[in-house]
C-alpha cells in the first residue's frame, strides 16, 4: 500500500512540475504555487510555477524512487517510505518558496482605468489639465 501511495504522490508532483515548466498550469484553486503574490495575476502565477517546476519534478522523482525501493525491500519499506515522503515534500516546499519569491519580485500590475489621475471633462479620459 505504501509504495502505491508514494508512487501516486510522485506522479502528482512530477505532473504539476512539468506543467509549470511548460507553462501549461493556469491559475487555479488547487495546484501549483498559490500565495498572495502568485495569485495577483496570470504572469506572476506562470513565473512562480515555472521556477517551482523543476524542484517539483525532482520531488516527484524522489517519491517514485522511494516507492520502488519500498516495494523491492519490504523489510525497510516504512523507513524508506518516510524518508522518501519527507524528502519529496521538503524539495517541493523549497520550490514553492523560490516561486513565491520570484512572483513577489515582479512589479505590481498597473491599475485598470484612470489610475487616480485627474480626469477631465465629461468623457472621463485621463490627460493633463490645461487652462485656456
Amino acid at each position: 500500500m505504501l509504495p502505491v501511495v508514494l508512487g501516486l504522490i510522485g506522479v502528482a508532483f512530477a505532473t504539476i512540475g512539468f506543467l509549470g515548466v511548460r507553462g501549461g498550469l493556469h491559475r487555479n484553486r488547487f495546484f501549483g504555487v498559490r500565495t498572495k503574490a502568485t495569485l495577483r495575476d496570470d504572469d506572476a502565477f506562470a513565473l512562480a510555477n515555472k521556477i517551482a517546476g523543476v524542484p517539483n519534478v525532482a520531488a516527484g522523482a524522489i517519491a517514485v524512487v522511494a516507492a520502488v525501493a519500498a516495494a523491492v525491500n519490504p523489510a525497510l519499506a516504512l523507513l524508506i517510505g518516510l524518508i522518501g515522503l519527507v524528502g519529496s515534500i521538503v524539495v517541493a516546499g523549497a520550490g514553492g518558496v523560490l516561486g513565491h519569491r520570484a512572483a513577489e519580485a515582479m512589479p505590481e500590475p498597473a491599475p485598470a482605468g484612470c489610475g487616480g489621475c485627474a480626469c477631465s471633462g465629461a468623457g472621463g479620459g485621463c490627460g493633463v489639465l490645461t487652462r485656456a
